[in-house]
């Protein structure tokens, strides 16, 4: 008997839509004619023991405890998964074979193969387990992957490379939890302060913003614009460009500041001749963006329909187990699989019976031009989300699920598009010894531009890059250099430098992204540049989630700005906590894993080391400024006719709903470890 393992039962029912019929479904398994047997896990069927499953005493949280280190590492079952782990333990036993099904990353290798050990399997049928790999739930493309099987041993670095991640993030989460949780109990603060890998250098990434924002000083500075015109009476305008023997009367960006020199040059160039000095024109093509990973969907539905970064997370999980209309969608790729090329005729056939708006946009395209997405060399366990060939039926999309198969669908079909070309045009021009600049954008064709929304795809008016580079016009007149011309007129602009933009759900995500930008150190750079950023397309939702949670962030419309607590917290950790450095050499050390380059105890040792470094640092520390951290207390006031709950906050509210379940303790020195184990 062959027994399939998926990481879940979506992935279970499609792998049976192409075994042998008939099937018999028994409970959590799916047999079938042919004896074999596909069965499932519910996302992670294990997890990390708890600090008490080690030793009782470690239940209540003391600084005493503090490091905790695991000398044999644990898993326990979870609760709501015993059962289902129950009846794969017994199928484990029967099968002859077993074929690894989980999700195609890091993660999805390590949660089926944690459930083997956790089995006992014997070596030898340990050895012969395959893995199957499966980036996309139709049935051609699971055919293709059943033919495609590889060995799991090939796979190991992968698992291992997961589990010191995960056991990494046990460590310094929980410590640095409790121990700063405990400092805060210390000056008052009553909930969790919660630390992790990932989540305090993002938070630290909101509170520096927040903090440039709050101590910037606005500044005036002044530009002079030229208006032009030529023999023929054509007009356009020139900015003016200050010279070497300006710059003590400007500040770090090149900006004058003083009004009287700006008032000058505008009074002198009025109504004086002009001399073209030097024409440059270029033609430049843009080629279409690649199709979405997940970070760059959730960037793109977040500026364009303001969705957070979980909800689109959600939706596609929806999308592509539900309806199994894209593919895997936690994808960090923007690639594709050259063998996915011959498929684009199905996929335009079911993008357009899904979406019908998109019909001219498939009518435009040309099937047979190859983008440079379709790159094997690029693709790994997964690639770019893209729609499938499978048209919807019967379940409807929900508003959030179509405009985001819409941003999808869209971004595939611009595969199949020419590159957008225009003329960039440079124009310098003399005026009484000072040099003015005039620039132009013309475009050619629209190519994939055309389907963008027309307020994003007009290239008129386009502000400047920087306040020192003169705006883009949407053309100027034929000039070739020595033309003669007359400034007209002259105007004295009087403008304010501007404080940078408080995050918002697009940009904290390209941040996370591309975190390398906020890095002054060259080598982390490097390394964060080279791999995925602040943590990874599956996680990167739940720990923006989690700060909100924690009340450590807080929206502000369509802003993301830090809590009173998130900066205190921020304030109150060394600064190795809260920059992105660390998560950097965690990458790289784990990627080194990947590839057979660094072993997992090689990896694990310095962590523990600086841990016991980091957990005295914080026993030295009482933050400051937290707040109380308490919940809102809430008093009964009985009248005649109803009983009133009465907020802290003195106005009229709703009874608070009781608590269903296990029930975690605000305070710190009893709560459990869930906050803590978070990156």
């Amino acid at each position: 008997m062959i027994l399939y393992i998926a990481e879940k039962p979506s992935m279970a029912r499609a792998i049976a839509a192409v075994l042998p019929k008939p099937q018999h479904k028994d409970t959590g398994c799916i047999r079938l004619a042919n004896g074999d047997v596909i069965s499932w896990c519910i996302g992670h069927l294990l997890e990390q023991a708890e600090p008490q499953d080690y030793n009782p005493d470690y239940k209540r949280w003391q600084a005493a405890h503090l490091p905790i280190i695991p000398q044999q590492w644990l898993l326990k079952e979870r609760k709501s998964a015993r059962q289902q782990l129950s009846i794969l333990q017994t199928l484990i036993k029967q099968a002859d074979m077993l074929v690894h099904a989980g999700d195609p990353d890091r993660e999805g290798q390590l949660l089926v193969d944690e459930v083997i050990a956790w089995c006992k399997v014997p070596k030898a049928k340990r050895d012969n387990v395959k893995r199957l790999l499966i980036n996309d739930l139709n049935p051609a493309a699971i055919r293709q992957a059943l033919k495609q099987q590889q060995p799991n041993s090939n796979f190991v670095p992968l698992s291992t490379s997961a589990l010191a991640r995960s056991r990494a993030d046990w460590l310094y989460g929980l410590n640095m939890t409790r121990a700063y949780t405990l400092r805060g109990q210390v000056a008052g603060y009553q909930g969790v302060l919660s630390v992790g890998r990932v989540q305090t250098p993002l938070l630290g990434l909101v509170v520096r913003r927040d903090l440039e924002i709050a101590s910037f000083n606005s500044a005036t500075f002044y530009q002079v614009q030229a208006e032009l015109q030529t023999n023929n009476g054509s007009t356009f305008n020139a900015q003016w460009q200050p010279s070497v023997a300006c710059e003590p009367y400007q500040d770090s960006e090149g900006r004058i500041i003083l009004k009287a020199l700006a008032e000058k040059v505008q009074r002198a160039v009025k109504g004086q001749p002009a001399e073209v000095i030097r024409v440059q024109q270029q033609d430049k093509k843009h080629y279409a963006p690649l199709p979405y990973s997940l970070s760059a969907l959730q960037i793109d539905a977040a500026k364009a329909y303001g969705f957070s970064a979980q909800q689109v997370l959600n939706s596609c999980q929806q999308l592509y187990e539900r309806h199994k209309l894209i593919t895997y969608p936690r994808s960090d790729c923007r690639y594709l699989p050259t063998a996915h090329f011959s498929e684009a005729g199905k996929v335009g056939q079911a993008i357009t019976a899904n979406e019908p708006t998109l019909e001219t946009a498939l009518a435009g395209a040309n099937l047979k031009l190859k983008s440079k997405a379709w790159d094997d060399s690029k693709v790994a366990a997964h690639h770019a989300i893209i729609p499938t060939a499978k048209t919807l039926s019967g379940n409807r999309l929900d508003a959030t699920e179509r405009k985001l198969y819409a941003l999808i669908a869209r971004q595939y079909l611009m595969q199949f598009y020419p590159a957008c070309t225009f003329t960039d045009s440079t124009v310098e021009i003399r005026i009484v010894g000072g040099c003015f600049v005039a620039k132009a954008r013309k475009k050619l064709q629209a190519g994939w531009k055309a389907l963008l929304p027309a307020a994003s795809n007009n290239e008129s008016g386009k502000t400047a890059a920087t306040d020192t580079e003169p705006p883009l016009q949407p053309g100027l007149p034929e000039l070739q250099p020595g033309d003669q011309l007359l400034c007209s007129d002259s105007v004295l602009l009087e403008k304010q430098t501007q404080p940078p933009a408080p995050f918002t759900d697009a940009s904290l995500l390209s941040a996370m992204t591309g975190i390398a930008r906020y890095v002054t150190n060259p080598q982390i750079k490097r390394i964060l540049k080279d791999t995925d950023g602040l943590g990874t397309e599956a996680t990167r939702s739940g720990i923006i989630e989690l700060l909100f949670k924690r009340n450590f962030l807080q929206r502000e419309g369509r802003h993301i700005r830090a809590t009173i607590a998130g900066k205190a917290l921020i304030a109150a950790l060394p600064p190795e906590a809260s920059l992105p450095d660390m998560t950097a050499q965690w990458e790289a050390g784990l990627n080194n894993i990947c590839q057979r380059e660094q072993s997992y105890q090689s990896f694990m040792q310095p962590l523990t080391t600086n841990l016991q470094q980091l957990i005295r640092q914080a026993g030295a520390v009482i933050p400051q400024g937290l707040g109380s951290g308490q919940p809102k207390k809430w008093t009964k006031k009985t009248t005649k006719k109803r009983v009133v709950f009465t907020g802290s906050d003195k106005k009229t509210a709703s009874k608070p709903r009781p608590h269903r379940g296990k029930v975690t303790p605000r305070h710190g020195a009893a709560s459990g470890t869930k906050a803590a184990t978070t990156v």
